[in-house]
């Protein structure tokens, strides 16, 4: 019987044991963390063995196969012993693509991939697909081809799930943008996380479809690399050459496979990134039959994504906006680009080896005032001390949220678009979210 072990027991890991263990494999489970309940009692209910706050190398070394949950880098003690043993590495999306036939329409890029992976999966719901939501958000992908199969599945793609991505293949390939991102997990080398992006293509034949941002400079130089065998969607913000849809005098307009248009400003999602997150998810949906009115409809009333320009409330005149999803650098640029009035920005985190000066200007135009959320915020006050705007230093949710509180006047906007990740403060972007939205609506 043929040995998987799996790393990692969370949302992946766990769905991944109950498909392994329905194919028949021996399955061990092993995390350097503490698991949760709830996927303790689903290995216990399928009698799956586990363990938890460490790893026992004579019960993962003698596995023909390891499932790799994403969050583990390959720099890990375990990692470096699983490559000296050529112990092949996966992924629980390359494990789950093995026992299904389903249509994969999968999404990626640096930023807006929650976005429009949600999208499309509100599109496929209202027009009546049976469809899954899987990867980044959603159910386990594995445990949904286990126990729950459906006809489609819309999985959001990290670059850490296509490293570990071999056979894989998606049958619409969508790639919205690609920009400086969890260098410190690439060698601080960008060709290697572009390399890692790019993987979503590999596998399409003719029969399949790429959908991509054609006004991406990196994207544009990309392509050219590879010989592409699937039929090519770009799409930009303006009608340009090869581009097959696009925003033109306030309308949204898909060209190909069948012409589709409506009015710009009838889309729910606002914002200039929010066109491209639209023209991905019509496009898509479009290949994908789904009729012109259902696509209409649907693009008009998608309520949006937690954690990303979430409306929170209004407290003394002043907005405060939710964008915790925002862990790079480009993503805050958007958040800040769709500001129209004075802001005050929180920004801060464990940094990724982030370069500031892509949202300098943006911060000098658009911001009232600059508040520090992080364990360490040295490498803030080195870049924007200078700029001449006021500026806070905090190190919990609650003072950070007093001193917006503090600074803020009538008719401004609190935005909590922190360019970082959040594991220095918080459990994760979701947590420090939750908190941020607790606290402001108990000002």
């Amino acid at each position: 019987m043929k040995r998987i072990v799996i790393l990692g027991a969370a949302e992946s890991g766990a769905g991944a044991s109950v498909l392994a263990k329905k194919e028949g494999f021996d399955v061990f489970v092993s995390d350097f963390g503490p698991i949760k309940d709830r996927y303790k009692k689903m290995m216990d209910e399928h009698g799956i063995p586990w363990e938890e706050c460490h790893h026992t190398e004579e019960l993962i070394l003698n596995a023909d196969e390891i499932i790799k949950s994403p969050g583990i880098p390959d720099e890990a003690p375990i990692i470096q012993k699983i490559i000296q043993k050529n112990i092949h590495i996966i992924s629980e999306i390359e494990f789950a693509g093995r026992y299904t036939d389903s249509k994969m329409i999968c999404i990626t890029g640096s930023n807006g991939k929650t976005t429009t992976t949600s999208l499309i999966y509100h599109i496929f719901k209202a027009a009546g697909y049976d469809a899954g939501l899987a990867g980044n958000i959603g159910k386990s992908l594995a445990l949904q081809v286990a126990e729950e199969p459906h006809e489609y599945y819309i999985i959001e793609l990290s670059s850490f799930q296509l490293d570990n991505m071999y056979n894989f293949r998606a049958n619409v390939a969508i790639l919205m943008n690609i920009t400086p991102d969890h260098l410190d997990r690439y060698q601080n080398n960008m060709q290697y996380y572009v390399d890692s992006k790019m993987r979503i293509i590999q596998n399409q034949t003719k029969d399949d479809a790429f959908i991509y941002w054609n006004d991406d400079p990196i994207i544009k130089r990309e392509l050219k690399k590879y010989n592409i065998q699937s039929v090519q969607y770009p799409f930009s913000e303006l009608k340009e050459k090869g581009s097959i849809a696009y925003i033109e005098e306030g309308q949204y307009k898909i060209e190909v496979p069948t012409p589709f248009n409506m009015e710009q400003e009838e889309l729910s999602l606002t914002g200039k990134h929010n066109i491209y997150n639209s023209l991905a998810a019509g496009i898509a949906s479009d290949i994908a039959g789904i009729k012109k009115e259902v696509i209409r409809k649907s693009l008009s009333d998608f309520p949006g994504v937690e954690h990303r320009l979430e409306k929170v409330t209004t407290v003394r005149g002043v907005l405060y906006v939710n964008d915790s999803k925002a862990t790079n650098v480009d993503a805050c640029w958007y958040a800040l680009e769709s500001m129209k009035t004075p802001t005050i920005l929180i920004i801060g985190g464990k940094d990724k080896g982030n370069d500031y000066n892509a949202i300098k200007d943006l911060v000098k135009e658009k911001c009232a005032g600059l508040v520090y959320l992080g364990a360490d915020n040295s490498k803030l006050h080195d870049f924007f001390d200078g700029l001449g705007i006021p500026v806070r230093d905090t190190h919990s949710m609650a003072d950070c949220v007093k001193a917006c509180y503090d600074m803020a006047e009538p008719g401004m906007t609190v935005l909590l678009s922190p360019c970082c990740a959040s594991f220095d403060l918080f459990k994760n972007m979701e947590d420090r979210g939750e908190q941020f939205k607790n606290l402001v609506r108990n000002l």
